[in-house]
This record gives structure tokens, C-alpha cells and sequence, in this order.
């Protein structure tokens, strides 16, 4: 079965279109109109934020204007921002947690996305250590709510947020220790924690075989992906730069089959054009790219 398409709604309503953001009606009507199979919803506002669709009535209307577009739903990219997973009292993430995981359950996403919220390199006043059990321990408490509602929890590691050596990730794999908890592995993030080592603690940590060694190092444990080019610099000193295809440094003839050698065998490849200025303007060429791409590893 060929693999289904989707790209992250944020890209229209983060960084420079935060102050004139693209609807979500007008992006699912642009995507539909480009072939996309899918979106993967944003949970910050003004997207599909939970608060602005508080009741089963809320939910299924943009459920049903979402596929009435002929469009999926890939995943969802809810809001942690106000508990930080390493510092919140674990009722207060997990009572957020469960807010996006009753979202997902209402319009049959099958994926749900975390971060570790906390800049680089790890939680103030914390040993590394410290804090990846912290993390860990509320991670694997969500990993089952997740499971006990059919949910995929995802965890997206990049050069931003805490615990971005390529080490520390597989570290952090094996401390929650839980079937349902996997990796979201974006292919530009990738490049950045493992080749250019962006904002690591010292000493920092490179892998020779870069992007592809990394996706290694992840089998059995990837459970969704992002497909974005690096030009080797971050967004703002802050997270990787998400270049349109072709105006970056990555091969995605090494990168794919990597992917899927590490046994992501999911059916949605998601596009990330995260804060890049143009993102609406660039959509069409970045699906013709991944059109390409699926022909050639995604039949």
C-alpha cells in the first residue's frame, strides 16, 4: 500500500505567520487541492487548540470539515508548554496529557506528540540524570493512557529542547521503558543533533554516519516521521532550520531507506516546515518532492 502524505498545520500559524496566521479551514482546502492525504493537526491556537473545541459536538465538526476534504488526520502536536515535564507535578502533566488524549480519541488521530519542553542542555537544577527519570516517569505513566485509548505517543526529539545527543535519546527510550512510548524522528532534527551536534552539552556528541547512523540506533522504536532538508543552521539559535527540499544538505536517498530498514513501516510520511517564511508558498513544490519520494521507497 503507497504511503499517505500530511504536513504539520503549524507551519501556517507558528513564527511568521503568528501575527497573520493561515486558517485551518483555508490550509485543510490548500492541501486538499494539492493531493495531500492529510494534515497533522497543530494543537496550539488558533489551530484545533482542545479549549476552542470543548465539546463532542465541537470535535466532530471539524472532524467532519477536516474529511469532508477527502482529508486523514496523521497526528496531533498538542500544547505542553505551561508543564514542562521535568519540573510540573506529575498530576498537573498528566491531567494535560489526558486532556489531548481525550482530543485525539474524539477525532480519531492515531498519534500524539510530546517534547521535553525544557531548553538545552537538561532541567535547571537537575543532574542529567535527574531529570531524564523525572521525564521518564511521567512519560511511561502517558505511554499507557495513551495505550488504553488506542493512542501512539511520540516523542520528538530536536536540538532545542533537553536531551538531544543521539545517546541521550536511546537513553531515554530504554528509562521509560514502555511498547508505546516511540521516537518521532524528523530527518532535519536528526541531522542537526547527530552531525552539526546543535546546542549539546559539552562534550558534544557526533555520529560519523550521521542522519542514517542515528535512524539505526532507533529501530524498532520510530513511530512517525517528519521530512524536512537542514542547510546546517538552527531557527533563531533555538531549533533546526526546516529548509524547504532542496535547499539543504540532506540525502534522502540515504535517509529513507535508513527509516525504513529501522522498521518504520507506518503508512504517513508528514512534511515539517516549521518557521520557515514561506512555508505557504512552498507547499506544493515540497509535496511534488515527497511525490517522488514515495515512488521510490513508499509503494
Amino acid at each position: 500500500m503507497a504511503k499517505k502524505l500530511a504536513i504539520g498545520s503549524w507551519a501556517y500559524c507558528f513564527g511568521p505567520y503568528e501575527d497573520n496566521p493561515v486558517s485551518l479551514e483555508e490550509t485543510v482546502e490548500k492541501l486538499a487541492e494539492l493531493g495531500f492525504d492529510g494534515i497533522e493537526l497543530c494543537g496550539f491556537p488558533p489551530h484545533a487548540n482542545p479549549d476552542d473545541y470543548p465539546t463532542p459536538e465541537d470535535r466532530q465538526t471539524l472532524k467532519d470539515m477536516i474529511s469532508g476534504k477527502g482529508l486523514g488526520i496523521a497526528g496531533y502536536a498538542a500544547n505542553f508548554m505551561d508543564v514542562p515535564p521535568a519540573t510540573s507535578a506529575d498530576k498537573d502533566y498528566l491531567a494535560c496529557f489526558e486532556k489531548n488524549v481525550k482530543m485525539c480519541v474524539d477525532l480519531g488521530i492515531p498519534k500524539l506528540r510530546v517534547d521535553t519542553v525544557t531548553p538545552p542542555p537538561y532541567p535547571e537544577g537537575m543532574s542529567p540524570d535527574e531529570g531524564m527519570k523525572k521525564i521518564a516517569g511521567v512519560w511511561r505513566q502517558c505511554a499507557q493512557m495513551a495505550q488504553d485509548n488506542g493512542i501512539l505517543m511520540i516523542w520528538e526529539f530536536e536540538p532545542g529542547f533537553a536531551y538531544n545527543k543521539p545517546s541521550e535519546v536511546v537513553k531515554m527510550i530504554d528509562a521509560v521503558d514502555h511498547p508505546n512510548f516511540t521516537i518521532l524522528y524528523d530527518a532535519c532534527h536528526a541531522h542537526m543533533c547527530a552531525v552539526v551536534a546543535a546546542r549539546q552539552a559539552e562534550p558534544v556528541e557526533k555520529l560519523e554516519g550521521g542522519a542514517v547512523e542515528f535512524a539505526g540506533m532507533l529501530k524498532g522504536k520510530i513511530g512517525h516521521i517528519h521530512l524536512i532538508d537542514s542547510d546546517n543552521t538552527l531557527h533563531g539559535d533555538e531549533t533546526s532550520t526546516h529548509a524547504p527540499f532542496g535547499q539543504g544538505v540532506l540525502d534522502f536517498d540515504a535517509i529513507m531507506p535508513a527509516i525504513l530498514d529501522a522498521g518504520y513501516t507506518d503508512e504517513w510520511w508528514s512534511v515539517d516546515l516549521c518557521f520557515w517564511p514561506e512555508a505557504w508558498d512552498v507547499t506544493a513544490d515540497a509535496k511534488t518532492f515527497l511525490d517522488a519520494l514515495r515512488e521510490k521507497y513508499g509503494s
